[in-house]
């Protein structure tokens, strides 16, 4: 399966080096959970829970507080968006 990012999708990812700034191994830690996720998103592609946005999905990086939204077609994986679950919710992806 194909991996893409819409613009939003990599913009909100790259935005998450803010935490860098505190804690930079912290950083790596969120980030490799996220990369993680993704993964498996891969393999398992219809694992998160459908929105009230039509075919976008979304996704916990648990233990940290990010969401990740998504879609699926039958050969792709598109990633729309990765944000902190304290934002909020209009700053969803459409």
């Amino acid at each position: 399966m194909k991996l893409r990012y819409t613009l939003r999708g990599a913009a909100e990812l790259a935005d998450l080096v803010y935490i860098e700034e505190r804690s930079p191994q912290g950083a790596r830690q969120v980030q490799m959970r996220i990369q993680a996720i993704i993964n498996l998103l891969l393999q398992y592609p219809h694992a998160g829970q459908p929105t009230n946005k039509g075919r976008l999905r979304r996704v916990v990086a648990s233990p940290y507080p990010y969401l990740i939204f998504y879609h699926a077609t039958e050969d792709e994986l598109v990633i729309h968006g990765v944000r902190h679950s304290a934002r909020h919710p209009s700053s969803m992806p459409e």
